[in-house]
């Protein structure tokens, strides 16, 4: 259905380098029914090429009053109407378009205008302690250093599984990059907001544009930026693993380890919690949980706590599970079915899909218990919250914990601690009760953004 107050599909334009841009076509977006509640504007190849240079003409958004107006532009997300869609509306048409319950829709909106304030001094975070932030600050002096723009256009691909996704592209406007956004044609409600958002509170629309493509398209959006961002799965990071000017961004595959030092059920709370807060679709949540000992018990008290969640519409404010197409949700079913072979079930596959009668079905938790801690199932990521229990023993060390975006240590071994920040390809390390969904501006997701963004360039003599 279309949203509160609203008699027809939203238009949801182009926002272009010159304002918005309709195209007479649109295309249709549907909520987990089927139901058709917007119409997507898709620019084709030539207006990409023209609005990214236009983009590059442009100057950065000036640093003064910039905290201002990203303050403004936060709670103008969060609180006002814009492109003619009040707040609530906005986080009923998300819900419904992207199958993710309300009361995380709610919680993301809130999170994103506290991102859109901080975002310079997030942005800050990452700079080198040797480095000034341009060539006029007063610090500056002989054999000094400046914290410079590796390029001066900056594009998005954005993702759909999540409202949270659009805080990390914010920080390359406050660092004085002119941002492009593509955003996912499954939810492009919560870009577009936020872009118009920051048009409305001062940033030039020759400065940020939003630009919905469809695939073939999407090409020319990374070949004429300088730097991208680029969201999807093992295909996408390995299409772009030999081009410096792109920073995939893959699947969390987040992890728990719980040592034997440490008794489980005094963080049980936190170990569901991990799974399946957020509705257990972002790449922050856990999906393996490694146990020094039986993992048995473990798994049969997680799968008891999981299957007590309810299976609700998106839209109600009591669901807490992701929604999907009913197709879709099958042959996700299918899938882990196939995947799931030969390991101990405790909350299978013939259980994920509770069909709600109108098209679409919720995505049920899903628990298997692998045999040893390098089992082919601990690399799987499915976007709902579905977890795989396995043995681990110091004898698979750090090795067995390899290619994770976050890592919740139940531990009390300092050393193994050390262990695992030493290791490169786990990106964070939580240790005690921390979920692995925690996130807070200025602390880094995958690195710092700037790392991708900036570098330190020396300068010396008179300016």
């Amino acid at each position: 259905m279309p949203a509160t107050g609203t008699t027809g599909p939203v238009h949801l334009d182009a926002l272009g380098p010159r304002g918005p841009y309709r195209t007479r076509v649109p295309e249709a977006v549907t909520d987990v029914s089927g139901t058709e509640v917007a119409r997507l504007s898709l620019v084709p190849p030539v207006y990409v090429d023209r609005a990214l240079s236009t983009l590059r003409k442009a100057g950065p958004v000036p640093a003064d009053g910039l905290d201002a107006l990203l303050g403004a532009a936060g709670e103008e997300f969060a609180t006002g109407t814009v492109g003619g869609l009040g707040v609530r509306e906005y986080e009923h048409l998300v819900s419904r378009v992207s199958g993710t319950p309300a009361q995380v829709v709610r919680a993301a909106t809130r999170g994103t205008a506290r991102f859109v304030a901080l975002a310079r001094r997030s942005a800050e975070q990452g700079r080198p302690r040797g480095t000034v932030s341009g060539h006029r600050d007063p610090v500056l002096g002989a054999g000094h250093a400046v914290w410079a723009r590796r390029g001066e256009v900056f594009a998005v691909h954005a993702s759909g599984n999540h409202p949270g996704v659009h805080r990390l592209w914010l920080e390359a406007l406050a660092l004085g990059y002119r941002v492009a956004v593509r955003p996912s044609r499954r939810e492009p409600f919560t870009p577009h907001r936020l872009v118009a958002a920051l048009h409305r509170a001062g940033v030039r629309q020759d400065r940020l544009v939003l630009l919905p493509t469809d695939h073939r398209t999407a090409g020319a959006l990374v070949r004429g930026a300088d730097r991208t961002v680029v969201y999807g799965g093992d295909e996408v990071v390995a299409r772009y693993a030999r081009d410096p000017r792109v920073l995939a961004q893959g699947p969390g595959r987040s992890k728990i380890l719980v040592t034997a030092d440490t008794d489980w059920r005094e963080h049980l709370d936190t170990i569901v919690d991990s799974v399946a807060d957020e509705g257990g679709t972002a790449c922050v949540n856990a999906t393996a949980v490694y146990v020094e000992g039986d993992p048995a018990p473990l798994a049969e008290a997680l799968a008891e706590r999981l299957s007590r969640l309810p299976g609700l519409p998106p839209q109600d404010a009591r669901a807490v599970l992701p929604v999907r197409p009913l197709d879709r949700a099958r042959a996700l079913a299918a899938h882990l079915a196939s995947v799931a072979a030969g390991t101990r079930t405790w909350l299978g596959a013939d259980g994920v899909v509770d069909d709600l009668g109108d098209g679409s079905a919720v995505l049920r938790p899903a628990v298997h218990q692998v045999g040893d801690a390098g089992a082919a199932q601990l690399r799987v990521e499915l976007p709902f919250p579905n977890v795989w229990v396995a043995p681990w023993s110091r004898a698979d060390g750090t090795a067995a914990l390899r290619d994770t975006l976050v890592l919740s240590a139940l531990t009390r071994d300092r050393a193994l601690v050390d262990a695992l920040l030493a290791e490169p390809t786990i990106a964070n390390v939580y240790v005690g009760d921390t979920p692995t969904h925690w996130m807070a501006p200025g602390v880094p997701h995958d690195g710092y953004l700037s790392d991708f963004l900036m570098r330190g360039k020396a300068l010396a003599g008179p300016v």
